[in-house]
């Protein structure tokens, strides 16, 4: 998805690079303020049925999903599920359109493919805080997600993107791990900390 919007592949359908890829982010933000609000209710709903821990208890929880979500990473595998958006819709609709319902989708995460199991534990940190912290969650991770496709700002003709694929197949293997063991150390951190203020 990340090469399909660029300014060679917008100049071709008659758009504006700029002006779909800014919608795409937008959409992004949007989606990711929908998951955070969707934690946020899930966060409540524990509250009402007091099944919410303490925090010392919360940054435990915290931690030991993103251990699991890390070890699952690093193993290989991923989560089932091959929904990818439609890009039929490229050819469909205008481009602020499809950047705008694009970025909803994926600022989502869950509607289409997930490509690390470390947005469960996103989602499960979400529950545990606060609704103004968890709708800031899914602010942050559809922002991130969103601002990704800056990158493809360069692609001006076909050898670009096809530089562009080749360096994203040479990083995936290296972020995949790099990101894993950071949020690994992040997520023992969190854990020794909240030990330390039980």
């Amino acid at each position: 998805m990340l090469t399909s919007i660029t300014p060679l592949g917008e100049r071709g359908r008659g758009n504006r690079w700029s002006t779909t890829s800014a919608w795409l982010i937008f959409g992004h933000v949007l989606g990711g303020a929908a998951l955070g609000t969707a934690l946020a209710g899930a966060g409540a709903l524990a509250a009402l049925l007091r099944l919410d821990p303490a925090p010392p208890a919360s940054a435990a929880i915290v931690g030991a999903a993103v251990l699991g979500c890390a070890a699952f990473d690093l193993s290989g595998r991923r989560i089932p599920g091959r929904r990818q958006v439609d890009e039929r819709w490229l050819g469909r609709y205008r481009g602020w359109v499809y950047g705008l319902g694009f970025g909803v989708q994926l600022g989502f995460g869950f509607v289409t493919v997930v490509n690390t199991a470390l947005l469960v534990a996103v989602c499960v940190a979400g529950v545990l805080l606060g609704a103004t912290e968890a709708l800031l969650v899914g602010v942050v991770y559809g922002a991130a997600r969103g601002l990704s496709a800056t990158v493809t700002g360069r692609i001006r003709d076909t050898a670009s993107l096809r530089r562009m694929h080749r360096h994203l197949d040479r990083l995936e293997r290296p972020v995949r791990w790099g990101a894993a063991m950071a949020l690994a150390v992040l997520a023992l951190a969190t854990m020794a900390g909240g030990l330390i203020v039980a």
